[in-house]
């Protein structure tokens, strides 16, 4: 039994290996994405070169992110929610599996279902309707053993408890988003520790923190300017006081954008 390999490249880029594949998650890998500044460096071209596949969650731009997509290697195996693939076809990308919540894909030993996130699966989110739609989703990694849980933008459900039941070495969490403030359908620190405290991994990484700001917020003489300096470094270490404090039997581990994740010693079964 062999324990995952992740690395967090920013925002909710992971690129997460296990039972001999690689796969990237929601790769942002550009200085930019649309109004949207990175405020830490572009991942090193190494980090996502020669995936497996990719996995993406939903269709915001912050996660299906069609520069970034064309950065990698031509034919790069793509798997969308159920209902993106022709979208994606018409921009150039031939190699998309679709599979919706309960579906399972398998790549060689490591074995992908797409499980559910209360999040918009809009192209454009809740307040615009052009452009395609689809559900949000999660992804469970398994293989050697080992589980992964990543759960890509979403709201407390119920499903995480059932989720838990299968039991997760590793859970991949959002903690805040990119702004000032939260939108509906994302998880702020203390609801990160909920759903901590429902999942029972035995290790939690947060992600969704301190890659993206818009552009000019952490420099221009504003009132956000303070506030959105903040919460690009606190978010991750809220989010562990609130694991901590609650007395659940789950490690936190903080990786720095751009950073390998280093995992604890068994953190497989």
């Amino acid at each position: 039994m062999g324990a995952p390999g992740l690395h967090f490249l920013g925002h909710s880029t992971v690129r997460v290996e296990l039972a001999g594949r690689t796969v990237l998650t929601d790769p942002v890998l550009t200085p930019s994405v649309g109004a949207l500044r990175r405020v830490v460096p572009v991942p090193d071209p190494a980090l996502w070169a020669g995936v497996d596949a990719v996995l993406l969650s939903h269709l915001h731009a912050d996660h299906l992110h069609l520069p970034s997509l064309r950065m990698l290697a031509a034919g790069t195996r793509l798997v969308v929610p159920r209902g993106a693939g022709a979208w994606l076809r018409r921009h150039g990308f031939p190699a998309v599996d679709e599979i919706s919540t309960g579906e399972t894909l398998a790549l060689g030993g490591l074995r992908i279902t797409a499980v559910h996130a209360a999040h918009s699966g809009h192209r454009w989110g809740p307040r615009l309707t052009s452009g395609p739609t689809t559900q949000a989703v999660g992804h469970l990694l398994e293989g050697d053993g080992a589980t992964v849980y990543v759960s890509g933008d979403t709201a407390l459900h119920d499903g995480m408890r059932l989720l838990g039941d299968r039991g997760i070495d590793v859970a991949v969490l959002p903690v805040w988003g990119w702004g000032p403030d939260l939108g509906p359908g994302h998880l702020d620190p203390m609801q990160a520790a909920e759903a901590v405290a429902r999942l029972r991994p035995r290790t939690a990484v947060p992600v969704h923190w301190g890659t993206l700001a818009p552009a000019g917020t952490t420099w221009l003489p504003t009132p956000v300017r303070g506030r959105m300096r903040r919460m690009l470094v606190e978010p991750p270490h809220t989010f562990a006081r609130e694991v901590s404090a609650r007395g659940l039997d789950t490690a936190v581990v903080v990786a720095e954008p751009g950073a390998p994740v280093p995992l604890l010693p068994g953190v497989a079964p």
